[in-house]
């Protein structure tokens, strides 16, 4: 084997090395607590489910809190049994009352602390669901932040309250400006789980129809009698014509005689 082709052979391999671990570090990098919610309409109700995936070498999750809003607070909040892990609503006084549906609402639950049993905790590689039926939801284009704290085994607690627009103050700086940021300026993004309420849905349930759009009985019942007519104008046509080469007939005869 010649010296290019050996060189040819080791770059290839440096840069899908390379490659790799850049993946995996943004595979890491992306393994946030999220929320996926079932519906999103203003008013209604929702299922929340919580992906949390376990983010430390040595140590397990082995608990989690929800934070609720108190500006827009859920006043019906339940949770889905989990095997391993209690779960407990906490309620308390919001910091102002708040009108809801007419009613002035001074107490609503402000969050929800799951704990986990020694054999339940999450490990390495792994993550668990957590699940929320909650509602009302407030009004449409309300952002609904639920910052998560995630509790470790050796005491640790990541927070995951930042806006998810947030980003580093260094990223969109040059090479030579990130260079120059000390270590200790340094800040790890921690999303919040959050969605964004759509509009409410018609209180029939029903879409709005095109205005221009005939309902699907009437053109079918439209083509129907065009055909119909169709076939009668074809017939009369026929009749005419088929007298018409009758008389041309006698005609010709009556000159021969």
């Amino acid at each position: 084997m010649n010296t290019s082709i050996r060189r040819t052979l080791k770059t290839a391999a440096a840069a899908s090395l390379t490659a790799g671990l850049l993946a995996a570090g943004a595979a890491a990098a992306s393994a946030h607590v999220t929320v996926d919610p079932s519906a999103t309409a203003e008013g209604g109700f929702t299922k929340l489910t919580f992906s949390v995936p376990n983010e430390s070498d040595s140590a397990k999750t082995n608990r989690l809190e929800v934070k609720l809003p108190t500006d827009t607070p859920l006043t019906s909040v339940s949770v889905k049994p989990m095997d391993g892990w209690k779960a407990q609503v906490v309620t308390t006084t919001l910091p102002k009352p708040v009108e809801i549906a007419g009613a002035t609402v001074t107490k609503a639950p402000t969050s929800v602390v799951w704990s986990a049993d020694a054999a339940h905790q999450i490990g390495q590689k792994e993550f668990q669901t957590f699940t929320l039926s909650v509602g009302r939801l407030p009004a449409a284009g309300t952002t609904l932040m639920l910052p998560a704290a995630q509790g470790y085994t050796d005491g640790t607690t990541v927070n995951w309250a930042d806006a998810a627009e947030a980003e580093h103050d260094h990223t969109s700086a040059t090479s030579s400006d990130a260079a120059s940021v000390p270590a200790a300026e340094e800040k790890e993004h921690h999303p919040a789980p959050s969605f964004v309420i759509t509009a409410a849905e018609a209180s029939d349930g029903s879409a709005t129809a095109t205005p221009d759009a005939a309902p699907a009985s009437e053109t079918q019942a439209t083509g129907s009698n065009g055909g119909q007519a169709a076939g009668w104008i074809g017939l009369v046509a026929g009749l005419l014509g088929l007298a018409a080469g009758a008389t041309a007939l006698v005609r010709t005869r009556a000159a021969k005689k």
